[in-house]
């Protein structure tokens, strides 16, 4: 359900059949061991080109102490992927009458400040100025225990407005969980029986549904985080996400949902359009993601230690979707490897022979960190050889060992360079950097 890095999209000619006829499924099965046995990813991913799959791999577990492998049935949160899915179902609304992209939805939710300014619009494409209540410092709290409506909107109306309606963009989670609410009073059904009606039976999408508790027995699996080794997440409990990002699927479903939109079989030409149009760089549930000669729509999902992707090339009838259940790397290099393979693009293997610091010269860096202006402090802490990093009210994670004294997350494309002399630590990600002291 966070908002996770988009999807870095390799740039390529588009040379067709040829290609994809001649894709190194060897190479890519041999890429996919590699992230496997060295603990960097587990997941599925499936490529699909003018409606035919022609890469598909699960690789991984999807119960690590069973020692059950995933397989192509597995099935995964795909978290704010579900917002697409939300999407379609407000155009559906909108086709039929019981709703508009202008109505403001004072009606709905008039306690929300500025509910008369608020239009539906403003809720898909995040410009509503709604506090995300997933942002919330203690949001890991409690996001394991059911929520009820009643109490997710006092925390939305706690969080006021953090900017005028219309006049920004600002990812929220807060809109589609509204915006499943809208969707629930006007048809007086519930949100899974919506999805199931609108979207799911008419493609036939047998493994795509609304989750609820934990359900190992139907091919859920467990996701995890990498703590020096692999350790399971706390499962979030689907009431709280809703719309926002509840659904459970696989990436093949997920490749036939893009497709069967961008083919207009779920909603009109017209409300297509308008789910991509693009203002501030988002659309309507959906984002653009542009290369130098073609480009791609889709949504990008996390939540718990779940990461998605799910792109649709309409210049070439190209579908794409991975989604995993651990992840310690950078999902995007996965994304690459796999469009580079289609187009007959080099890429590498990966190496992770990375170099390794003993007990003694870990334990010097180990401490709090803070800065001035920096508004978090960091935590590191030592487990067996590895590095663990925890700011203030977030996840812990593990700090990858490059060189030196010099360690980097690159899942948040952060890194740290440690001064044990001086007791100092160099901060660097998104063109920030700091130098912060141990208390």
């Amino acid at each position: 359900m966070r908002k996770t890095t988009t999807l870095l999209l390799l740039s390529f000619l588009a040379i067709g059949n040829l290609i994809a006829q001649e894709l190194d499924r060897k190479k890519l099965d041999s890429y996919f061991d590699l992230i496997t046995e060295n603990d960097r990813a587990m997941g599925s991913v499936t490529l699909r080109h003018e409606g035919n799959v022609i890469y598909q791999r699960a690789f991984g577990y999807a119960d690590i102490e069973k020692g059950q492998s995933a397989a192509l049935e597995s099935k995964y949160r795909v978290g704010s992927i579900s917002k697409t899915f939300t999407a379609v179902l407000i155009f559906k609304a909108i086709e039929e009458g019981k709703l508009s992209l202008d109505q403001p939805i004072s009606s709905f939710f008039p306690e929300i400040k500025n509910a008369e300014k608020i239009t539906i619009s403003d809720l898909l494409n995040h410009r509503s100025g709604i506090f995300s209540f997933t942002s919330r410092p203690d949001y890991l709290s409690w996001s394991s225990d059911p929520k009820s409506r009643a109490a997710l909107y006092e925390m939305m109306l706690e969080g006021n407005s953090i900017f005028e309606p219309g006049s920004k963009a600002e990812y929220s989670n807060s809109n589609y969980v509204l915006l499943t609410w809208i969707l629930e009073d006007t048809y007086k059904k519930s949100y899974s029986d919506l999805l199931k009606e609108i979207i799911i039976q008419p493609l036939s999408l047998q493994n795509t549904y609304v989750g609820e508790a934990f359900a190992p027995d139907n091919k859920e699996v467990l996701s995890y985080k990498f703590l020096g080794e692999w350790q399971q997440e706390n499962i979030t409990d689907m009431s709280i996400p809703l719309g926002a990002g509840a659904i459970i699927s696989t990436p093949e479903d997920l490749t036939v949902f893009i497709r069967a939109l961008f083919s207009e079989k779920l909603i009109s030409p017209v409300s297509l359009s308008q789910m991509t149009e693009l203002k501030d760089n988002y659309g309507r549930g959906l984002f653009k993601y542009p290369f130098h000669e073609e480009y791609a729509y889709g949504h990008d999902g996390g939540i718990d230690g779940f990461r998605s992707s799910l792109s649709f090339f309409p210049e070439l009838d190209l579908t794409y979707s991975l989604t995993l259940n651990a992840v310690n790397m950078d999902p995007n290099q996965i994304s690459i490897a796999v469009l580079s393979a289609f187009f007959g693009k080099e890429y590498d293997l990966p190496s992770f022979s990375t170099p390794t610091l003993s007990e003694d010269e870990l334990d010097a860096m180990v401490g709090v960190y803070a800065a001035a202006g920096f508004p978090l402090e960091i935590t590191i802490k030592r487990q067996n050889l590895t590095l663990i990093a925890q700011a203030s009210g977030q996840p812990e994670f593990p700090l990858e060992h490059i060189e030196g004294n010099t360690f980097v997350f690159r899942v948040a494309n952060l890194s740290m360079e440690f001064h044990p002399e001086a007791e100092e630590m160099s901060f660097e990600q998104g063109g920030m950097k700091f130098t912060m002291k141990k208390k």
